[in-house]
């Protein structure tokens, strides 16, 4: 049995974390070098999102994935995307800017519903 919509969007909501300028804080958690690239679920453990780039961790390049499978799959613009710790561990804090908290959360839901 597959738990209710509202259970999904208080856990994805715990990820985020809005900035004083209207910027949204996402913790994620990447897998770097993995055969199917995307958002792939939600850690309930570490209460971060979890995102797999096909990209091997090596020189920035799965960095520069991840922005590119958020901006993709939440539809905004690559530049609104930024890392702001994380830069070489799989535990990262992503900077997203144009949306609320809220709007996002109701964005992800669905990408992580998905695939629990």
């Amino acid at each position: 049995m597959n738990p209710p919509r509202r259970v999904f969007i208080m856990a994805v909501r715990s990820s985020l974390s809005e900035t004083l300028d209207g910027a949204v804080v996402m913790d994620i958690e990447v897998q770097p070098s993995a055969k199917v690239q995307g958002i792939t679920g939600f850690n309930a453990w570490r209460s971060r999102v979890t995102v797999a780039v096909k990209a091997a961790a090596k020189e920035g390049q799965a960095n520069r994935a991840v922005l590119h499978v958020l901006a993709t799959h939440l539809d905004l613009p690559m530049q609104d995307c930024s890392i702001t710790s994380g830069h070489r561990s799989r535990l990262k804090s992503v900077r997203i800017e144009g949306l609320m908290a809220a709007e996002l959360a109701t964005r992800l839901t669905p990408l992580v519903e998905g695939n629990q």
